[in-house]
This record gives structure tokens, sequence and C-alpha cells, in this order.
């Protein structure tokens, strides 16, 4: 984040209980690869895991909605201790709200990023809508936010760091990692 952030996107982040994720296209590039023999192929961003797991650390449950089914997607969320995994969800809201009754939290407590037309409702409905500028153009317009880094490049990060930021939590984090914390 090298510009300063709107003070109205700060105060929606910090309202943030959980964060949830589409895959394709927000935790990858959104490219499908497939070897010769098809096995799926996916390549996930390693400072989007790590801005994850500082979240959670932080009180931020984190989840996966994805339309997709993949056991690629499986084991980075058990990599990164993300209990929420919802596979095979081609209405992002629906599968949004089911969540948030289990949670017992307001969608108006949600931050949902995504990146195409099935993640638009749940875009228009979470607290913080956010997507990526490699999602679709309609997606994008209709988001609260765009990221700067694209979609498997670090804009989960990005994500990460505004509500780390937004709930006081940035500042002692860097400071921890310096050394003087």
């Amino acid at each position: 984040m090298t510009e300063p952030l709107p003070e109205s996107l700060i105060s929606l982040a910090s309202r943030i209980q959980l964060l949830a994720l589409d895959v394709d296209g927000v935790l990858t590039d959104g490219r499908l690869y497939f070897s010769a023999q098809g096995d799926e192929l996916k390549a996930f961003n390693i400072l989007d895991g790590h801005g994850i797991k500082m979240l959670q650390k932080s009180g931020v449950t984190v989840a996966i909605i994805t339309g997709r089914t993949s056991p690629l997607t499986a084991r980075r969320a058990r990599d990164l201790g993300i209990e929420h995994l919802l596979q095979g969800r081609e209405d992002k809201l629906d599968a949004l709200r089911e969540l948030t009754r289990e949670l017992g939290i307001e969608l108006s407590s949600v931050a949902y990023m995504g990146d195409d037309l099935p993640d638009l409702s749940a875009i228009r409905h979470a607290g913080l809508g956010i997507s990526v500028p490699n999602g679709h153009w309609f997606v994008r317009e209709q988001a609260d936010w765009s990221t700067q880094a694209a979609g498997g490049e670090g804009a989960v990060r990005e994500v990460c760091d505004l509500i780390l930021q937004a709930r006081g939590h940035l500042a002692d984090i860097h400071a921890h990692y310096l050394g003087e914390g």
C-alpha cells in the first residue's frame, strides 16, 4: 500500500471479522494449468499466504468460497489453517450467508473478494466488496475497492494488510519483524 487509503475504506475494513475469498483469479492468476496427464496445477502466492496467517492470528476468520472443486485448493486451505472451505458453490452469496449464520456474524462485517460475475452478488452484499485489476470490468466497477496487485500476485496480501491496518495491528506486526516488538 504505497498510496494513502481513503478513510471511508479504512472505516469499512475496521469492522471486518471475516475475509471470504474466491480462488481462481484471486488466490491464483485465474489461469487453469493442466499437465499432459490431465493433472490440474495451481500457483499460489506466498505473500498472500503469509498475509492470511497474520490476519487469522489477529482474530479475523478467513474462508474460501469457490465454484470449482479442487484437491489443490483443499490442500492450500489446510496448509494455511483455513477451516471454512466451501467448494463447488456457484451461488457465492448463498454460501456466504450460510457461513455468516454459522459464525453468528452479519454480512456487514464481511469482506468478500472476487473477480468475476459469479462473485458479484457476494461482493455487493458484503460489508466490504473487493475485486482485483485483472477481474471482469463490471465486477471491478461494482466493488467498494480494487487492489493494485493482480489476483495471484499479492492482491490478497493487500487486503490482509488493509484489514490489519484498519484494526490497528499492522504497525505492531511491522515492528515485530523489525525486531522492535
